[in-house]
């Protein structure tokens, strides 16, 4: 066994020196620990080893073989976004889908003439009209407005109400939404415009909470085409198709017709009709369409005939709100966007379009864009400072008619009486 000695210590230190003094240190430590007894757990330490290590880092192991680089799978639209929740997705958009059938969140379809007696079809679209108006004024989230009117007509298909109160329940469901949907929900003065008083909207409020059951979260149209848009698109995003399915959907709460149909289903047939008048070279239901809504274009047919004769102003043409607040230019002029008379019969879509004759009527109506309400600086826009409220015929064998003036605004851009009369 080797030792320093004393001549070791008195000889002069070179590297061969300091070598051997090392390894001679590091063995007399290796065989105490040797005779040590080891504690539970503790530490196996091996100094040889170690100094073997040292010296050559391999010792004991392979070389290390590179690594074969594997192609990554492209993404899926869901996966892009995190907060769209891919590895989820289709577990939650069925689960959107069981929900939106549930009898406890589905108005009645025909609930003005089984339940209502003093309301009427024309009143709730002139209702929903000016709810459109309150939410841009407050700059409400869509989700917020949206869900308002799923309140409205659930309401109107348990309890009979009579149309002095029609706007009250409006401004108290818009208050229910509002709290569900907004960071910061307006409080009762900015929802009425003192129409109300604070307590008649906080007890509309408890009779919409209890008549629902509590049960607030329903999936609107809105819920669905987050989810549509992003599928009909593919890498070809235009802020003009988003702005003219918003237009679309929201002209579609207007008509009582569309309560029938479900959420997500009016939400499939507005991507349908947006494709048709922007997309008209392609098919407007592709497969990854149909694929991922669970509708074929058959069984869209009843709601875009609906959306089209909306977008015409054969149904709903005197509700001028929707149709003013998308022909400005922050939402790229879309209610003026050319669009046919007629669907034109015949095709192959298996509910009567033929595509090759509604491109030619797309292009023949498409007219230049000085002649367009909103296009060109030729028209100039005229103050009008007297309020034009807008009126409807409450029933037609009778002559009371139904006023909702709030939040009107004349052409100046001028905020007039925002109070809702009901004659």
């Amino acid at each position: 066994m080797a030792s320093i000695t004393a001549a070791d210590k008195c000889a002069p230190i070179t590297r061969a020196a300091a070598k051997r003094r090392a390894m001679a240190a590091a063995l007399v430590e290796d065989q105490q620990l040797a005779t040590k007894k080891r504690a539970v757990l503790g530490d196996l330490t091996n100094l040889a080893n170690v100094v073997v290590f040292a010296t050559n880092p391999n010792f004991g192991f392979a070389p290390r073989k590179p690594k074969c680089e594997t192609k990554k799978a492209a993404p899926e639209p869901d996966n892009e976004d995190p907060q769209l929740c891919g590895p989820y997705a289709s577990d939650i958009y069925a689960y959107l889908r069981r929900m939106e059938v549930e009898p406890k969140r589905r108005p009645l379809p025909d609930y003005m003439e089984t339940i209502q007696k003093d309301v009427n079809a024309n009143m709730r679209g002139v209702l929903v009209d000016w709810l459109v108006e309150v939410s841009d004024e407050l700059k409400l989230l869509p989700d917020t407005l949206y869900l308002s009117v799923a309140y409205v007509d659930k309401y109107l298909s348990i309890n009979v109400i009579t149309k002095k109160k029609l706007q009250l329940l409006g401004v108290a469901s818009m208050f229910i939404a509002s709290k569900y949907e907004e960071i910061n929900p307006p409080n009762v003065d900015e929802l009425s415009d003192m129409t109300y008083t604070k307590e008649e909207v906080i007890k509309m409020e408890a009779d919409i909470l209890k008549s629902l059951k509590f049960e607030m979260g329903n999936p609107t149209v809105r819920t669905f085409l987050r989810k549509f848009i992003d599928v009909a698109q593919g890498n070809h995003k235009t802020l003009q198709f988003e702005f003219l399915v918003s237009y679309l959907a929201e002209l579609s709460l207007l008509d009582y017709k569309c309560v029938k149909f479900l959420p997500s289903m009016v939400a499939a047939s507005v991507i349908f009709l947006a494709r048709l008048m922007i997309r008209s070279k392609m098919n407007p239901w592709c497969s990854a369409l149909q694929q991922y809504t669970g509708y074929k274009a058959a069984d869209l047919r009843d709601c875009v005939l609906v959306l089209h004769d909306l977008y015409l102003g054969r149904r709903g043409g005197s509700l001028q709100v929707v149709r003013a607040k998308y022909k400005q230019h922050k939402f790229k002029y879309v209610a003026n966007l050319p669009c046919p008379p007629e669907l034109p019969a015949g095709g192959r879509w298996g509910w009567g379009i033929n595509l090759n004759l509604f491109r030619t009527i797309l292009k023949v109506s498409n007219l230049p864009r000085n002649t367009i309400p909103g296009y060109g600086s030729s028209q100039k826009k005229q103050a009008n400072p007297e309020r034009a409220p807008m009126m409807m015929d409450a029933d037609e064998s009778s002559n009371t008619q139904l006023e909702f003036s709030g939040f009107m605004r004349c052409n100046s851009g001028i905020l007039t009486d925002r109070k809702c009369i009901i004659v």
